[in-house]
């Protein structure tokens, strides 16, 4: 392996390479991929179409480092909801608002190192997680669970604790949305959100654990693409120079890498394009362009590097500023060499706690479920059930094709088990007649997910309860409803440890580590 740059690129198309973070199709990597790492790309950002298993990953990043040993691949793997590494099956891992109701830092550093493992095991040295963001708004359509909670404190120190794990793994946190992406009513992945609120707001709220984050050392920030008019009135977050360097470099004093969320995604591409976007983002502060969860293709790697080098030459960015972009870049890519190296030295073991199988997902899983007993009389269920999951439409970041709920679980622990997904469109009175239907003579457990922010789901469920009171509840998502039901079981979080550990109560047995 070599790290020595095979083409006959110049310094401002290397460094403008260097700064690019793009995705691509497919388990293997693909001839223009090798091409463009060859050439001066150095990283490659993974995402659930490039996984299958631990072993076919671990040969796709050897694949990557036989052609240059210093490329960063990154992962947006944050456990719990948004999962990459196990985007089939659900994660293993509880997500973070799971963590954030537990409020056991040691807790939430080992689930965090657990997971850097087996990235690392993998090859992967960078992590598009943690989310950092306040969740202050509860109608939020795209962080909820993804958040440590509501309280600043809280989501500060849990966030530490993260970095933390990650790190001490060998992978490099990376901390999101900066700088706050709470607060929002609007998914970014859509349109552009804006944020109202004052600076003694912001640092009183949005920026605490960001602050926290920092100063544990934190490798990398990603920027949000959302409008703070106390800040900028004109450009978002991930666009302007006035939060990007004035605010996250020169006041809070971070020195490591900022990367923006994806550039593809509508608060951006919709109004400025990818190109001028990109431009615009490493002016204004930013040193890595994440791009590919929508556009992966070369096509898209040769735009965004002809821009920069356009951007240059046109006087519209400073070569200085995309050489320090590209210097941070390959900062970030020797410590995460060094961390390799370490895991990889003669004698190297691994941290207690953290070797495979022990289950610590599971662990948390069931400490972060909290149970409702109506009448303090419930029986565990023994015999088969209709599992009723009243499916809202899955936001962008968690993607429709990771299963979820407790289907598969009570369909291993209660054979006969049926299951049926419903979802809004057919009217409150025919879609509980389908679910009674289809339910015939067995127990009803119906499965919700942010009940508090669906009418027709909440709807449904009323009507589901008033034809068989006896039914069981699980609510996989913020549990900010009041709870009902014969019994109701809030799992904070919809990874598929969470149906594991809801199935324990339903049926009074252990599912297994």
């Amino acid at each position: 392996m070599t790290t020595l740059l095979r083409g006959s690129s110049d310094t401002l198309t290397r460094d403008a390479l260097t700064v690019l973070q793009p995705g691509f199709v497919g388990t293997r990597a693909p001839d223009w991929l090798l091409r463009q790492v060859a050439e001066g790309l150095s990283a490659v950002g993974l995402f659930g179409r490039n996984i299958t298993s631990p072993a076919q990953l671990a040969a796709l990043t050897a694949q990557l480092r036989a052609e240059r040993d210093d490329v960063l691949v990154a992962i947006d793997e944050e456990g719990g909801d948004v999962t990459r590494l196990e985007v089939r099956d659900g994660s293993s891992f509880p997500g973070n608002y799971a963590l954030g109701r537990v409020d056991d830092v040691d807790l939430t550093r080992e689930v965090a190192r657990e997971l850097g493992r087996r990235l690392a095991d993998c090859g992967v040295d960078l992590n598009w997680a943690p989310s950092a963001d306040v969740n202050s708004n509860p109608n939020n359509p795209v962080i909820g669970v993804r958040s440590f909670g509501a309280d600043p404190r809280l989501a500060a120190r849990h966030t530490v604790a993260y970095v933390e794990g990650l790190q001490a793994a060998g992978v490099a946190a990376c901390t999101k949305h900066f700088p706050g992406h709470g607060d929002t009513s609007v998914d970014s992945h859509h349109a552009l959100p804006r944020i109202d609120v004052d600076l003694d707001t912001l640092h009183a709220r949005e920026l605490v654990p960001f602050r926290a984050a920092i100063a544990a050392g934190s490798k990398a920030v990603m920027s949000a693409h959302i409008l703070l008019p106390a800040l900028d009135p004109d450009r978002p977050a991930t666009l302007s120079p006035q939060i990007l360097t004035g605010l996250l470099r020169e006041e809070l004093g971070y020195q490591g890498l900022i990367v923006t969320d994806g550039m593809e995604m509508q608060a951006i591409s919709s109004t400025y394009g990818i190109e001028r976007g990109s431009v615009l983002a490493i002016a204004a502060g930013a040193d890595a362009i994440c791009v590919g969860g929508g556009l992966a293709d070369e096509e898209t790697v040769l735009r965004l590097r002809d821009a920069l080098v356009a951007a240059v030459r046109g006087g519209d960015l400073p070569e200085e500023r995309l050489a320090d972009a590209a210097a941070r870049v390959r900062a970030l890519a020797e410590w995460t060499q060094r961390a390799r190296g370490a895991r990889t030295e003669p004698g190297a073991a691994a941290q207690e706690g953290t070797a495979p199988g022990s289950g610590i997902g599971l662990v948390a899983a069931r400490r972060a479920t909290r149970v409702t007993d109506r009448d303090g009389a419930f029986e565990p269920l023994t015999e088969a059930v209709h599992v009723a999951a009243l499916t809202p439409v899955a936001n962008i970041a968690v993607g429709d094709e990771t299963p979820w709920g407790v289907a598969a679980e009570l369909v291993r622990l209660l054979p006969g088990t049926t299951t049926g997904s419903y979802a809004a469109g057919t009217g409150t009175d025919a879609l509980a007649a389908d679910v009674l239907a289809d339910a015939a003579d067995r127990r009803i457990v119906a499965v919700v997910r942010d009940v508090h922010r669906h009418t027709w789901m909440a709807d449904a469920l009323d009507a589901l309860l008033a034809a068989r009171p006896d039914t069981v509840v699980v609510e996989m998502g913020l549990g900010l409803a009041e709870p009902r039901g014969a019994l109701h079981i809030a799992t904070h979080g919809a990874a598929r440890v969470c149906g594991r550990a809801a199935a324990e109560v339903v049926t009074g047995r252990s599912a297994g580590a």
